[in-house]
């Protein structure tokens, strides 16, 4: 089942794919992350349910890894409307289908470093009370509020330098915001 110890939790956690045919022609299949099993055992691709075209596979069992320094992200998850399970897919053309289940997590920071390289596809899935629960008992464990320290200032005056005023090219000292009025002007 899970993995304790004083710096991580590891829990199994199998990922339900959803295959539904495309509605375009250029995508023949839409896949999509429908739910999370929370101490699933290993699955390859295994099908749960089918209903006409539309099909559901348990594709994949990934840890869940809950780490004591990432407390603050998993707090930020858990404040949202619907906490989730963010699950990392990547196309796979070795694969029959073509889709790879890489990661789960309930990081919204890490969710959002692999939605932005392009490569990946995220799926969010609303977490169960149960993944729920343990997350925030994780949180309530190792949580540390980080207290803010404001920075001080040196005490040297900037204010009194004027370097980079106005326009170099004039070179009269009564105004330093004035404009060039002609080429002419700007070569004395």
């Amino acid at each position: 089942m899970s993995e304790v110890s004083e710096k991580k939790l590891t829990l199994p956690l199998g990922v339900v794919l959803r295959k539904s045919p495309g509605v375009t022609r250029w995508a023949k299949w839409v896949w999509r992350a429908v739910a999370v099993l929370p101490g699933a055992g290993p699955a390859d691709w295994r099908e749960l349910r089918r209903e006409g075209n539309v099909v559901e596979y348990h594709a994949a069992t990934v840890p869940l890894e809950l780490h004591r320094t990432d407390t603050e992200a998993y707090l930020t998850e858990l404040s949202t409307k619907v906490p989730s399970i963010y699950v990392v897919m990547r196309e796979n053309a070795e694969l029959e289908s073509g889709l790879e289940v890489v990661l789960a997590t309930a990081s919204p920071f890490e969710g959002q470093d692999y939605a932005d390289n392009g490569e990946d596809i995220v799926e969010l899935v609303p977490m169960q009370p149960a993944l729920k629960a343990l997350v925030r008992e994780w949180v309530d464990l190792h949580y540390k509020e980080e207290k803010f320290v404001k920075r001080r200032r040196d005490k040297k005056r900037t204010d009194l330098v004027e370097s980079g005023v106005g326009d170099a090219r004039i070179s009269q000292a009564a105004d330093v915001y004035r404009a060039p009025a002609n080429k002419r002007e700007t070569l004395h």
